[in-house]
Formats: C-alpha cells, structure tokens, sequence
C-alpha cells in the first residue's frame, strides 16, 4: 500500500512539473488544522514531508493562518507552535487579518504563479482550491499523508493549452521575458529612460589614417635636364704625390 501510494504521487508531481512548471524546492503552505492533525496522528512534517514528496521543500504560512490559531486559544497550542516554526509568507491582509481560508486562496490568485502546494483539512478551503488549475493539495487520511490527485480544472486547463486554446505558464514566463528583453509592453516614459547598451567594436581603420591639410599645395616634382634623363655625377680621383712626381719626370724624359 505505501509503495503504491508513493508511485501516485510521483506520478501526480511529474504532472504538475510538466505542465504547470513546479520545481524544487516546493513551497508548502500550511494552515492551522493540517498541524492539529498531524500533531494529533504523530506525523513528523518537517522528516516526513521531503521523504514523500522525493525532493527538498519550503515549509510556509502566513499571518493570518497564526493569528487565526492565536485567537482559537490553547486547544489549538499545539498545532500553534508547529506552524510557527514554518517561514512566514506576506500577505496583504497584515493589518486587518482574514481567517486562514480567506488568506491562503487570496496567496494563490486565479493561476498559483507561486507554484505553491497546500496542506490542509479544511473542506471549504479545498473546494476553492480545485478550482483554481495548478494547485497540488496534501491533506492527512488514516495517520498517513496524502497528495490528492489533479483537480477536473486543472486537467482541462492542460488538455486546452494542449489543443491551443490557452498558453501554459511556462510559455507565458517565457512571453513576459522576451518582452523584458525587447522593452515591449512598458510605458512610453520607462522605454525611453532605459538605454540599450552598444556593443564594443574595433575602430573603424579609415578613421586611423592622418587627414590632409586643406589649401596646402604639393610641391612639383623636379625635372631633370636633357628631356628627363639623369645626369651622371663623375667623382674626381685625387692624386698621391707620388704619382704627380714620376709623370713629372715621364715628361721631361720625353
């Protein structure tokens, strides 16, 4: 029996991560009465809770899930001082607390963009959780954990993005990011302000080259004499005195 309820749950989580784009570590968030019955059925949450899901989790709830336990009294201590180890999530209803019921769903929005799991008893919570597609639910039954399996929504929100009738939300993140990337769906006044950033190149090799002075003649070339030939230069070999002196006698010899 556990082995089989352990391959449903596999199974269940391998929906959610394929078509809702759930991943680890998943946030769990709990209200007052999953405590008391795990409190009253000796089920270690933090040590059993990872083990079941095969993976690493966030345990979470909110103001108004505590505040709600606080003015139940000391019935409920117990399950109390469980939730209130758990990371606390801010809700919008810090000021004014709403009951607990109220609180969670309004965490959730109409699409669970979170990816939030949710334990809980509470039967009126439950109904408005399976309405909203992409919600896992985990609820005690016989001292044992249990993930429900997908809600009727949340099936027929995968088969109509199947059939192209809606996009998933992994597809819509990944809209929303190209449009980041462009600056598309901002206002006139944000697109303007930011700057796109040029890439650094080499510089332009023409622009290295030094400019001609402007008004400055060239100097004519020199012509050479004789229709342009060359003039040969002949280079005069000086005499040693001792050459000077023996043609001097050759010549009074003759």
């Amino acid at each position: 029996m556990k082995i089989k309820r352990q391959k449903q749950a596999k199974k269940t989580i391998s929906f959610y991560k394929y078509n809702f784009n759930f991943r680890q570590p998943f946030q769990i968030l709990f209200d007052g009465t999953f405590c008391q019955a795990a409190l009253k059925n000796k089920i270690q949450i933090k040590e059993q809770m990872p083990k079941y899901l095969m993976g690493e989790v966030q345990l979470c709830t909110t103001h108004c899930a505590l505040k709600e336990l606080e003015t139940l009294g000391n019935q409920l201590y117990g399950a109390k001082i469980i939730l209130q180890k758990f990371q606390v999530r801010n809700c919008p209803h810090f000021k004014s607390p709403v009951p607990a019921s109220e609180c969670l769903l309004s965490m959730l929005g109409d699409t669970n963009p979170h990816h939030y799991f949710v334990a809980t008893q509470d039967r009126t919570l439950t109904a408005g959780l399976k309405k909203i597609p992409g919600v896992p639910l985990l609820y005690i039954v016989l001292n044992t954990m249990v993930l429900d399996k997908p809600s009727p929504e949340s099936l027929q929100h995968v088969q109509a993005v199947q059939l192209g009738e809606l996009v998933s939300p992994a597809q819509q993140q990944s809209i929303r990011s190209l449009k980041d990337e462009q600056g598309i769906g901002q206002k006139d006044g944000e697109r303007r302000g930011k700057k796109r950033k040029r890439k650094r190149s080499n510089p332009n090799p023409l622009s290295c080259l030094k400019k001609k002075k402007k008004g400055v003649p060239t100097p004519p070339l020199k012509k050479t004499e004789q229709g342009g030939e060359k003039k040969r230069s002949r280079h005069k070999k000086q005499r040693t005195e001792g050459g000077d002196k023996t043609a001097a006698s050759a010549v009074t010899n003759t």
